[in-house]
Parts: structure tokens; sequence; C-alpha cells
């Protein structure tokens, strides 16, 4: 593991990204020992704080642990995919806050990745995955229920769609998708929104599964996909129109 003294990059930063390098290559493995901070400092030619540095930074990324005692120091984690959701989810909101995506292109990204999923959950999907998108179902049709929590429900909903496929790297993937892309999407549409409508397109998905209807759930999937671009193209031609009236 070798660091440039040279470069203007951050010398922990630095160390970091070469012991991650080094886990990733599998020339570090899971539950390796990392040398002592005093022995890093030595093999990088820097201060043991600026190696303490590095270390904080890959405990921050679940990538090594620390364990204190006699036998103690920083090991290699095993790093689960559910332990990278919130990274990917962080990920996935940023860039598309920060970046010019239309709500057409987020739209059909989401649910191009979620109806890939669809004959998997169809095969797979247990009674626990039934059980949840049934209960957000119902909870999405209390009168009572605010738009912030009607919204936390349809991420729950979708993300036990997601799971059902029963393949954590699919999860993993979709993670953001769902989880990142589907509040943005509901912060512009839920003003022009039918609950009833999209209640009744929840328990149609649900009913696929409980079939393991594939097609089913694809097609409905689609209608959703086609619903929520309507829902958005009547919210910017309101705010268009209103603009204009000004």
């Amino acid at each position: 593991m070798k660091i440039d003294p040279k470069s203007p990059a951050d010398l922990s930063a630095q160390i970091a990204k070469a012991i991650r390098d080094a886990i990733m290559s599998g020339d570090l493995l899971v539950d390796e020992r990392l040398p002592s901070e005093a022995e890093l400092a030595d093999q990088f030619n820097v201060s043991r704080p600026t190696v303490r540095e590095a270390l904080k930074r890959l405990g921050a990324q679940s990538l090594i642990r620390t364990q204190r005692g006699a036998t103690g120091g920083a090991f290699v984690n095993r790093l689960r995919f559910e332990d990278a959701y919130g990274q990917q989810i962080t990920t996935s909101t940023l860039l598309l806050s920060m970046n010019d995506v239309s709500f057409a292109v987020a739209c059909e990204a989401r649910y191009a990745l979620e109806r890939a999923c669809a004959p998997l959950a169809a095969a797979r999907r247990s009674a626990d995955h039934l059980a949840t998108m049934r209960a957000e179902a119902h909870r999405q049709s209390q009168p009572g229920l605010t738009d912030e929590a009607f919204c936390a429900s349809d991420v729950a909903f979708h993300r036990a769609l997601v799971d059902a496929a029963g393949n954590p790297v699919i999860s993993y993937q979709l993670a953001g998708a769902v989880e990142a892309m589907q509040p943005l999407m509901n912060m512009i549409t839920f003003t022009a929104r039918s609950r009833e409508r999209i209640v009744q397109l929840h328990s149609r998905i649900a009913d696929g599964l409980e079939n393991h209807d594939a097609e089913a759930v694809d097609i409905t999937l689609a209608e959703l996909a086609s619903y929520t671009n309507e829902l958005a193209q009547a919210v910017i031609d309101a705010r268009a129109a209103a603009r204009d009236a000004q």
C-alpha cells in the first residue's frame, strides 16, 4: 500500500483509499487485523493522527471495525448490503437534486428497474412481503393520513415489492430508486394524485404477487408509471398557467 506525498489530495484520504483498495483486491481479508497505528504511520511516513483520521474514514464506511483490549485493533469488516443502503440512497438523492434530471427520466428509470424485478418477486414473495404490502395499502386508504405518512407508506410498499425478489443485489441497487426517487416524485405529485387510485393499483400489484402472476404485476406497474407521469404533467401545466395569469 502506497500514497503520493506530493499529491494535493489529503494524506488521510489517500491512506484510506490505499487500505480500501487493498480490501477490494483481496490483499486484506475479512476479519484480518490491520497493522497498528504506529506501524501504519511508519509505513506511510505520516503522523499517527493522520492515520487515525484515515481509519475514521474507513470506519464511517463500515469497511473496518475497532476492538479494544489486548487482542484489539482495527479489523476488516464484512460489509453487508443492508449496511450500504443508506449511502446508496444518499448518493441517489444528491445526484437527482444536483443535476438536471427531468421527472420523466427519473420516473422511467425507477419503474424500469422495479418492473425488472417483478418476475422474481412473483415467484419468490413470502407471506411476510404480502402482509406488509396489504398493510401499507390499507394504511394508505385511511382518510386522516398525512401526506408525509402516505409517502412513507408508499415507499414501504414498494420496498416490500423489491425485497420480495429475494435478491440482495437487486434490493441494494433499487434502494436509491425506491427510497430516493420516490419521495422526490411524491413531492411533485402529491397535490394532484388520487389516493384511491393509487391504493387500487397497489392492491392489484399485491394480488398479482399473491397469484404468482408476474405479467399482471408488470402491467399494473406500467399503469402506475403512466399515472405518475400524468400527475407530474398536470402539476407542471397548472404551475405554468398560474405564472401566466400573474
